[in-house]
């Protein structure tokens, strides 16, 4: 397949953005299962938060055509082939990681309706229901805004100046992957779904890593490259879970355990290389520090936010003062990744603990430099859960320019989760 005829071809409508509900990040499936199962009835809110004021989607996004990209997921539901590969592939070393009754519940699924509006030069886009349902919505709705824009900025380019600027994209990833093959034991996995060029750009992408990484390329987290392609799926859990379960909580004793009650449940389901901690939604030094003994036990952890190689730093004390070796630790760094970074962290930390890395947005979508006024650079969008059976939902982060919530409930958990002065970093996507 040739990328750059295939866009051309787009003004034809032969490709819909999102082709699948299995289209979508692997750790949401799992989430989700655990959702089925602990919390079905919890009634949620997700709205899209566009980080990036300075790039206006309502401007260039008709929405027309973005409703109809939304109604089109809407109408998806699992094939007879992404169910088979659902129930009987092995995920992580287990058969069976999906159970029949979540995968009745799957098989039978439609999206629930969205809500948009045009709000000045952004859209304002939200979905409403059972948590089970509504979050299934955040990967596809982020994969439609982000092609959208793309596809708004690529429709004044004619057939040639597609072909060099897909040949220049292609050139600077494989250039990427130069630097980073022959590092013994480096583990890549793509985790760019969300916020991708397009479909058929990450699905190059992967088939670059594949290539040029060999078995340094650990996997996708994308459920439909990784059954297509015959790769593993990636992924564990996200920031999601604790913010609802928080927001949930009765009091501040309740909120305090909150973090801890989502890894509870977690561990009841899963067991080896899917106990990840991700630490950081209220700050990952106090929840490292307040933490049960059993946690110290999983497999590892993912940073996510903040200085990395900081996290990674206050890991390895935790696991130390545990009486666990972090050489037999799993650390995942995977906020804002590059190549630079990638080596950077690679050479801190290996041997010192098990490195891998999760590459999101740089390796899906890094048009960096190749369109008039970088029109094609990534830019930060989120879809969150902003509320809980009506009370809204807060992330800290160890990073106060990714935080949300009200600013009320911001300083209850600062208070709660002891947060104290935390140091503002660049949001790169």
């Amino acid at each position: 397949m040739e990328i750059a005829t295939r866009v051309w071809n787009h003004r034809w409508k032969i490709d819909p953005i999102v082709r699948s509900l299995i289209d979508t990040d692997f750790y949401k499936l799992l989430m989700c299962q655990s959702v089925f199962h602990n919390r079905p009835d919890t009634q949620v809110t997700f709205s899209l938060i566009n980080r990036s004021s300075d790039v206006p989607l309502a401007k260039l996004i008709d929405e027309g055509e973005l409703r109809e990209q939304l109604d089109h997921i809407r109408s998806l539901s699992l094939t007879r082939g992404e169910s088979t590969w659902l129930r009987g592939n092995t995920f992580y070393g287990k058969r069976q990681m999906f159970r029949p009754d979540f995968m009745e519940w799957f098989e039978n699924l439609r999206l629930p309706p969205y809500f948009l509006e045009r709000v000045g030069d952004q859209y304002e886009l939200t979905f409403e229901g059972s948590w089970p349902e509504v979050m299934l919505w955040e990967i596809p709705a982020l994969a439609v805004l982000m092609e959208l824009r793309g596809r708004a900025v690529l429709n004044h380019m004619g057939k040639f100046e597609l072909q060099v600027l897909y040949a220049r994209a292609a050139t600077k990833l494989w250039e990427k992957i130069e630097r980073l093959r022959g590092q013994p034991g480096l583990k890549i996995a793509d985790f760019g779904t969300r916020r991708r060029h397009s479909f058929l750009w990450q699905d190059w992408c992967v088939q670059a890593m594949v290539e040029g990484l060999g078995d340094g390329f650990t996997g996708t987290s994308n459920c439909l490259i990784a059954k297509n392609r015959d790769l593993e799926a990636i992924g564990t859990n996200a920031h999601e879970l604790p913010m609802v379960y928080a927001a949930l909580a009765e009091d501040d004793a309740a909120l305090a355990r909150a973090p801890y009650d989502v890894l509870a449940d977690w561990h009841r389901e899963h067991e080896g290389n899917l106990r990840m901690i991700l630490p950081d939604t209220y700050g990952t030094e106090g929840f490292l520090r307040n933490a049960p003994d059993w946690l110290a036990g999983w497999t590892g952890i993912r940073i996510d936010s903040g200085d990395p190689a900081t996290g990674a730093e206050i890991a390895i004390r935790w696991w130390q003062e545990r009486g666990e070796d972090p050489r037999e630790k799993l650390v995942i760094f995977s906020d804002g990744l590059d190549e630079e970074k990638i080596l950077e962290l690679y050479h801190q930390f290996s041997g010192r603990v098990r490195v891998s890395f999760g590459w999101g947005t740089l390796l899906t979508n890094d048009f960096r430099g190749l369109t008039p006024d970088d029109r094609l650079a990534p830019f930060s969008l989120v879809c969150k859960a902003v509320s809980a059976n009506g009370r809204p939902t807060v992330k800290l982060s160890d990073n106060p320019n990714k935080a949300m919530g009200p600013k009320d409930e911001i300083a209850r958990y600062k208070r709660v989760f002891e947060v104290g002065e935390q140091q503002r970093m660049d949001v790169v996507v």
